[in-house]
């Protein structure tokens, strides 16, 4: 019975309908007749879902608010791995380290006190020789003899008033650059951001407005001497000509504060010139081009396409993956010429909803999380301002795409640290939005109640051991090679059992199931292998006698060498009869069935179509079983697309728990993944959960690593080791006391010491260049607070970021 790869469901009952047998991927345009032509055909369960045409609802648009055309016009310029790319802008430069605020404070008053006292001793007389530079430029006949003669006569002294504003100024100046005003006003004023900045500002116009119109500061009176020297007298003859000046002098005083307090932008903000975007959400800049008027379609000539894509975006009717799914659709046309007609004509027929997926769907019942289609990115979260990360990176948004995941990821964290809500779920949650995509496929598995998405969000939902479940798991992977089928089973079965070796279990059961798949054109269901594996005569003489007289000499051959090697020492047959003990129980009665009449779900279908599943395992009931099946599904998957030849779909497995799921077979089968345009995402409670001796090779495996807050030490020794080394700068300082060899000397480090109670000490510092491990296990254990976790990504070309401490908002 061939089912192109894909099985449905386990039986036909009244309550048990049957599964879809869903369409090849939609790389070629589906010629459907329009909503109006006539009435659909018949249904099958899975096209009878509620179809959502509309675009996706604000709190799912990848910015809350934002439309679709901006948020396809919206750059997204190539990063470092892992960094949020949507809108991104880089950090602005890193600035040195400053003084502290109480070093900073400090030195500003003790800048303007002296600035008051030297302002006081000038205006006073105190200062010896304060006006020679000024004689030196001006007539003699303006001054009283001697050095500290003054003015003479009404042009010395107007000469004198000028020079005093221009002192004022140079010393003003100075104060404020020794002082560093600027860095004290950046610090407590300007970065606490509107609207304090602008009533400091206008305040502190206030206040200088006051002291100058009260004479307190010379501006008003070198003003008016300049301006009579240069335009006579007589210009104040003129009382309109007098008001005009003093505005103008007002208005000089004035603008600098209107620049510091940035009075025009926060005005503006008020009129709603600039109002920010909703829920404080600033909007990214928009790309120069216009990517929302689909300008690959009209490079190649397809006009009337285009402006009916950019209409339906530009309206409404497209969401953000009808946009990724037709950008999918038309790349693939592109290969092939002959496609490119039917895809144009879909899209003229049905715009937005072209090339839809098998499902019908176009977006997820509900999002949990931010997610990028266009790129299929997902925000998991933010990397901390901390000093582990790199300044570039601290305070961006880490995410998660295909390019990453098929490096593979291990997730480590004890029960409660958010590994299934903070990253599995929003993982699942972008796989399933590039399927709709049909760009991947995803297979989800985790036990009964895990959040990992509702029914809806499916294809295919397979419940191990729910009466109610309406798919079932292939247990042979849906091959219909006995080798091949044998060696999946055997890894899943006895994978773990480190004194059994795997070939010779995949023997014992290629030498039962290729004779009774000969006999009866299937393999044995679950009960029937059970007493196979134990030996049981009644099973194997009835065995015996369907290939006898059916003819199959060579099938005879390998049931007669199971024979001779039951029983002998090292025999994996009881120990594979055991296992499958566990799966041959009352609660699953009915499941893992064979034969023409059962048509359980097969992981083959995830190379070929761009499915959503999720597999629910009964961990509460039947802990081993479950185990024995993630193990199962984890070695079809590595097995199943490592065979694959067409490698367009990105296909990935994701385990909520890998606990003893991790054999040596799929860690080598995880490490060829990233070949095949697949990925793995395995999340443990500690790596203790994996053998001891595959702990080096599942780490060196993955090229994405995650360690939760809570982890031991002994994980953190492993991830420390795995992460390696860096060299930093370090700084040694060595405090020496001082000896004064001077009575003055001694006396004031005596001094000193009484007052402090500390002896006069010199600082010697050393800089050296050492090697250190990015994270050591002590900072793994008890440095990463709570809902964080440190993060190594690393791409399947060979890209790779250093780990990272991400705060998890998932």
């Amino acid at each position: 019975m061939d089912d192109d790869g894909t099985r449905g469901a386990r039986g036909s009952s009244a309550d048990r309908f049957p599964g879809p047998a869903l369409p090849p991927p939609p790389t070629t345009p589906p010629r459907v007749p329009a909503p109006a032509a006539g009435p659909r055909p018949a249904a099958t369960p899975v096209e009878q879902r509620p179809t959502r045409t509309g675009p996706a609802s604000p709190a799912e648009q990848p910015l809350p608010g934002a439309p679709v055309d901006v948020w396809l016009r919206t750059p997204r310029p190539p990063q470092e791995p892992g960094v949020w790319r949507y809108g991104y802008t880089p950090p602005p430069p890193e600035e040195p380290e400053g003084v502290s605020n109480r070093s900073l404070l400090v030195g500003a008053l003790i800048s303007l006190l002296s600035a008051l006292l030297l302002w006081s001793l000038w205006r006073n007389g105190y200062l010896p020789y304060r006006l020679v530079p000024l004689k030196l430029f001006t007539p003699g006949e303006w001054w009283n003899p001697g050095t500290s003669g003054g003015p003479r006569t009404i042009e010395g002294s107007d000469a004198l008033t000028v020079y005093e504003a221009i002192l004022f100024g140079l010393l003003a100046y100075g104060c404020g650059r020794i002082g560093n005003f600027s860095e004290l006003f950046r610090r407590h004023v300007a970065d606490r951001g509107q609207p304090f900045l602008a009533l400091v500002a206008a305040a502190a116009a206030g206040l200088t407005q006051l002291l100058v119109w009260k004479e307190a500061l010379p501006v008003v009176r070198p003003v008016l001497v300049l301006v009579a020297s240069v335009a006579g007298g007589e210009i104040y003859q003129s009382q309109t000509v007098v008001n005009i000046i003093y505005a103008v002098i007002a208005a000089a005083v004035l603008y600098p504060f209107a620049r510091l307090g940035r009075w025009r932008e926060l005005i503006a903000a008020r009129r709603g010139t600039a109002a920010p975007a909703p829920d404080g959400t600033a909007v990214p800049p928009v790309a120069a081009t216009s990517a929302d008027q689909w300008p690959e379609l009209r490079t190649a000539g397809w006009t009337d396409a285009a402006d009916t894509l950019t209409a339906e975006v530009r309206t409404g009717r497209m969401n953000d993956v009808d946009v990724a799914r037709l950008r999918h659709a038309w790349a693939l046309a592109t290969r092939r010429p002959d496609r490119l007609a039917p895809l144009a004509e879909a899209v003229l027929r049905t715009g937005g909803a072209a090339v839809l997926h098998p499902s019908g769907h176009r977006d997820l019942p509900r999002r949990g999380a931010r997610h990028d289609v266009l790129t299929g990115q997902v925000r998991i979260g933010r990397c901390a301002d901390d000093p582990h990360n790199p300044y570039v990176r601290r305070g961006t948004g880490l995410a998660l795409d295909p390019a990453l995941l098929g490096t593979s990821l291990l997730a480590v964290g004890p029960p409660g640290a958010g590994k299934t809500a903070r990253l599995i779920r929003p993982v699942v949650e972008a796989l399933a939005l590039r399927a709709l995509a049909g760009q991947a496929a995803v297979l989800a598995v985790g036990g009964a109640g895990a959040p990992l998405g509702p029914d809806d969000a499916f294809d295919v939902v397979v419940r191990v051991g729910h009466p109610g479940s309406a798919h079932d798991i292939d247990l042979y992977g849906g091959t219909t090679d006995p080798d091949e089928a044998a060696a999946v089973l055997a890894e899943g079965l006895v994978g773990d059992v480190g004194s059994l070796d795997s070939r010779r279990a995949a023997t014992v059961l290629a030498q039962l199931l290729g004779p009774y798949r000969a006999a009866h054109g299937h393999f044995p269901s679950v009960p029937e292998l059970r007493e196979l594996l134990d030996g049981t005569p009644a099973a194997l003489a009835g065995l015996r006698t369907s290939l006898e007289a059916a003819g199959h000499h060579t099938m005879l051959r390998e049931l007669d060498a199971r024979s001779r090697q039951a029983g002998g020492p090292g025999d994996p047959a009881p120990a594979l009869a055991d296992r499958v003990a566990l799966l041959d129980r009352p609660a699953f009665t009915g499941f893992f069935a064979t034969g023409p009449d059962a048509r359980p779900f097969s992981l083959r279908a995830l190379g070929q179509h761009p499915l959503r599943v999720r597999v629910d395992l009964p961990e509460r009931g039947h802990a081993e079983a479950s185990r024995l099946l993630t193990r199962l599904l984890l070695a079809q998957f590595t097995a199943i697309t490592a065979a694959r030849t067409d490698t367009t779909l990105f296909a990935c497995l994701v385990l909520d728990d890998a606990t003893h799921a991790v054999t040596a077979e799929t860690v080598r089968g995880i490490r060829r993944l990233r070949s095949v345009n697949a990925g793995a995402v395995l999340a443990l409670r500690t790596v203790d959960d994996v053998p001891e001796t595959l702990h080096t090779p599942l780490l060196g495996a993955v090229g994405c690593t995650a360690a939760f807050s809570g982890i031991t030490t002994w994980d953190g020794k492993r991830f420390a080791e795995a992460w390696g080394k860096e060299w930093v700068e370090t700084r040694e300082v060595a405090q020496h006391t001082v000896f004064a060899d001077q009575p003055f000397t001694r006396a004031l480090h005596a001094l000193r010491k009484l007052v402090t109670g500390k002896a006069v000490t010199t600082d010697a510092v050393t800089v050296r260049q050492v090697e250190r491990e990015r994270w050591s296990a002590s900072e793994l254990a008890y440095a990463v607070p709570a809902g964080h976790a440190v993060i190594r990504l690393a791409t399947v070309d060979g890209e790779h970021a250093p780990p990272l401490l991400v705060h998890l908002d998932g």
